[in-house]
């Protein structure tokens, strides 16, 4: 069961590493070509700058999904450094439960509202349906719930079983 959570957790972090790649490399080429096109053609790709908008929409999103799953996304840490190591076990175990829940009420949200998107048939990039450009983001709330809850299971595994603080991250 180990090895095939390993093989889920790899694809996993491939996935997210090819999308992070080509979303950035696509925003790239898009903006110098809107760049070479604005100064030495005098022309634009009528589309380009809402393409670029929605992929830093999904920049963001998939970098936040693997800033939770590296465990590198913002934290303030200063009771680490003073406190034992079950006690700082303890406060990562509230504090993930804690980002895991208000993650997940914000992955809710976003869900009702891409809800209302489909029922209003907004469109972006022309006639594409802007709840496919915008459903990134209940996705990639409720993965990062998904990753907090898993780095709470973490916490509690050496809490119980006695490891340092750092085992678990």
């Amino acid at each position: 069961m180990k090895s095939k959570l390993a093989l889920l957790e790899k694809i996993g972090r491939v996935a997210e590493d090819t999308a992070l790649v080509v979303l950035l490399g696509s925003m790239i080429v898009m903006a110098v070509t809107q760049i070479v096109l604005r100064q030495f053609f005098d022309d634009t790709i009528a589309w380009a700058d809402e393409f670029i908008k929605i992929v830093v929409l999904w920049l963001a999103m998939v970098g936040s999904v693997a800033a939770a799953r590296d465990n590198r996304h913002i934290r303030i840490d200063v009771l680490s450094h003073v406190l034992p190591d079950r006690l700082v076990a303890l406060s990562r175990i509230v504090v993930d439960l804690f980002a895991a829940g208000l993650c997940a009420v914000i992955a809710w949200q976003a869900w009702r509202y891409l809800q209302i998107e489909i029922e209003w048939q907004e469109t972006v990039l022309g006639e594409v349906p802007a709840w496919i450009a915008h459903a990134v983001v209940p996705a990639a709330f409720l993965l990062i719930s998904y990753r907090f809850l898993v780095a709470m299971a973490g916490d509690m595994y050496t809490m119980f079983r006695g490891g340092s603080a750092e085992d678990a991250t």
